[in-house]
């Protein structure tokens, strides 16, 4: 009776410990398409419409290459989403892309293929290799200290626009 009483009891918490488990993760927010880098930006779903969009409004493509369990995509995207200035940008004068895998077009990665990578892709479609960072080994990566370079080079971007097209 009392090894019954005992499987019983251990089988008992074996099923609650999984329920329980079954139901932290039912409980996870609804992935969005910002993945956590802006909710109220606007974000396309792929490369290709990025490239439609910066061209129809005549806006650059911002395009964000990180990996949800790559540490520093993680520290990067925390300082990206709370900076003000950064998230009013990204939704009043770019078009938005975020991206865990990479596109095919290969001149997003002229370094290499790491993360976190971000590239500027101008109206006129041309990937802007001249807007870097400030990491000579890593030319496209920002860590979460860089927000003002970053600020700076999506103004740079908008300014292009204006002397350039």
């Amino acid at each position: 009776m009392l090894h019954s009483t005992l499987a019983l009891s251990l089988l008992l918490i074996a099923v609650t410990s999984n329920l329980a488990m079954a139901i932290k993760k039912e409980k996870r927010a609804p992935q969005t398409l910002s993945r956590g880098w802006g909710d109220e930006i606007t974000w396309v779903q792929t490369y290709e419409e990025g490239l439609y969009q910066a061209k129809k409004s005549n806006k650059p493509l911002m395009v964000i290459h990180h990996l949800e369990d790559c540490q520093y995509c993680q520290a990067l995207k925390k300082a990206f989403a709370e900076n003000e200035e950064i998230q009013e940008m990204a939704q009043n004068n770019f078009i938005m892309l975020n991206v865990m895998h990479e596109t095919t077009d290969k001149n997003l990665s002229p370094d290499g293929q790491y993360v976190p990578r971000i590239m500027f892709v101008d109206p006129s479609l041309t990937v802007r290799a001249d807007i870097t960072g400030r990491y000579s080994n890593r030319l496209y990566t920002y860590e979460p200290q860089d927000m003002m370079f970053l600020i700076e080079n999506m103004k740079k971007a908008l300014r292009l626009i204006q002397t350039e097209l």
